[in-house]
């Protein structure tokens, strides 16, 4: 069986997509992606075969751009690189298409949408956090503020029709019906209320107990659970290991992969780091967001591997993605959730009644604050024990189940 799989986002959006591509690749199957050429060496070097979208530079022009960081600009720099790249996405993903081949698609990946509509072959769209999935009895949270749960229904609806009318299908149906208007296509509206779900499967990779199921969801929806891929090395860099052992665990503050634009993050959390007297990890791929000098018991490394790393830890403080939650909440260690965009305030929510974390808002993260909660979440013994009981619940096999799941629907089971 031949699998085109197009993932698109950040290295928390490619990874479980990459985990998924090995499986299949094990199982037997023709496994293809189709992604940024940035990440073009993860995914040879997990054994898988890539056409890239791109240079490496186009996807470090945009990570850089500060929009990225401003929750309404970057919806609109996103849905533009989205519309420019459908043409050649679309017309990859095409010339490789096969009467055998699944297409296997992210949240954003339009084309293999596209493609599905005129090729007909399966499409199997997997969703990576909760509040991609609209619902009237748990809205999810979007910007500062969500849905009230208690809105009645006729409201509710109301209020996503004047989103979707005043907002998302200007920003994102534009760009994507001028493409399907060249292939003869409908137009589309309302893009992320049905159209980016399929009935016969859609897969949220996320458990149950993270984000539940609710019954005004699509029809067609399986969770399957955190896929938690972050290609392990044989061991920690000495230097690594070294930091690891030179102290107390140290805390861990990293702001995604997505955005170049966060010196102000990483000085803060420096401060704050020296007022808590606990020594401090930095990550980051950009150190230009970097102070340029790190008080002792500070340091920084590009990147290291969050399952070997989390578990020697004392807490991580993070933007809210969903990769970087779900390797914490493995390792069982507190968090700290500073979030600025996307689902990255419907995660925060959950983790925040889930018991094992705190949230910061972006506006009010600054080092006193930064100290305070971190020493508040020390001295917390319920929220160390309900880190160590959700890091329990981690017994199944997401990728396992994930592609077992896309080999059925592609047997048309």
């Amino acid at each position: 069986m031949r699998f085109l799989i197009n993932p698109i986002g950040s290295y928390g959006d490619v990874y479980p997509f990459i985990a998924i591509g090995r499986q299949l690749a094990e199982r037997g199957h023709d496994v293809h992606l189709v992604a940024s050429g940035y990440f073009g060496d993860a995914i040879e070097r997990a054994g898988l075969a890539c056409t890239p979208i791109g240079d490496p530079e186009d996807y470090e022009r945009m990570v850089g751009d500060a929009d990225l960081s401003n929750p309404r600009r970057a919806l609109k720099l996103i849905a533009t690189a989205i519309s420019e790249t459908l043409p050649i996405t679309y017309q990859i993903l095409d010339q490789r298409t096969t009467d055998d081949t699944v297409l296997v698609g992210s949240t954003l990946s339009f084309a293999t949408r596209i493609v599905n509509e005129v090729r007909g072959n399966p499409w199997i769209p997997i969703h990576l956090a909760p509040s991609i999935f609209r619902s009237n009895i748990a809205p999810p949270r979007f910007l500062e503020q969500g849905l009230p749960p208690w809105l009645p229904r006729a409201f509710a609806d109301a209020t996503w029709w004047i989103g979707d009318r005043m907002v998302i299908d200007p920003l994102w149906a534009t760009g994507v019906n001028e493409f399907r208007s060249s292939l003869g296509l409908e137009p589309i509206s309302r893009i992320f209320r049905d159209w980016i779900h399929s009935p016969g499967l859609t897969i949220g990779l996320f458990p149950d107990w993270f984000g539940p199921r609710q019954t005004d969801w699509p029809n067609g929806v399986q969770l399957t659970g955190f896929p938690l891929y972050d290609q392990p090395e044989p061991g920690l860099p000495p230097e690594v290991e070294a930091f690891l052992d030179a102290g107390d665990p140290p805390v861990v503050f990293v702001s995604g992969t997505a955005t170049a634009s966060e010196a102000r993050f990483y000085a803060e959390s420096v401060w704050g780091c020296t007022r808590a007297g606990v020594r401090g990890l930095l990550l980051t791929r950009f150190p230009q967001q970097l102070p340029d000098d790190l008080p002792d018991g500070v340091t920084h490394f590009p990147s290291i591997p969050f399952s070997q790393l989390l578990p020697r830890c004392r807490a991580i403080v993070h933007h809210g993605g969903v990769g970087t939650l779900s390797q914490a909440l493995r390792a069982g260690i507190p968090q700290i959730v500073r979030p600025y965009g996307f689902d990255q305030f419907d995660n925060a929510d959950r983790l925040v009644r889930l018991g094992v974390g705190r949230e910061i808002p972006n506006g009010k993260y600054r080092a006193v604050r930064v100290a305070r909660v971190l020493e508040t979440l020390s001295e917390d013994p319920t929220l160390q024990q309900t880190c160590r009981d959700v890091a329990d619940r981690f017994t199944e096999d997401a990728v396992s189940t994930t592609c077992s799941l896309l080999e059925s629907r592609a047997n048309g089971i």
